[in-house]
């Protein structure tokens, strides 16, 4: 198994998604963690939520808003501290 990345998903929602999909052609362990923003329903948004998911990706988010594994601020600052990689957007 290739290295555990964690994409932390702010601003640049759609740029963050497209790189957290190419991520996982390396056969890395790639969770995608959604701070705050609810994301939008635009084609390639979906498009990516649905290809990272189908290759195994991983989407939480600290919004309830987000149809994603639900954590709070706390359990995602614990959860990056497990990760090789961490990648801000």
């Amino acid at each position: 198994m290739g290295k555990k990345i964690a994409v932390i998903v702010r601003d640049r929602k759609e740029e963050a998604l497209r790189m957290a999909v190419g991520l996982t052609l390396a056969d890395d362990e790639v969770s995608v963690f959604v701070m705050d923003a609810v994301l939008g329903q635009s084609e390639s948004m979906v498009l990516n939520i649905e290809t990272l998911k189908d290759l195994g990706g991983h989407m939480l988010t600290n919004n309830p808003s987000n149809p994603f594994e639900l954590m709070n601020n706390g359990q995602i600052a614990s959860a990056l501290t497990g990760f090789d990689v961490v990648v801000a957007y």
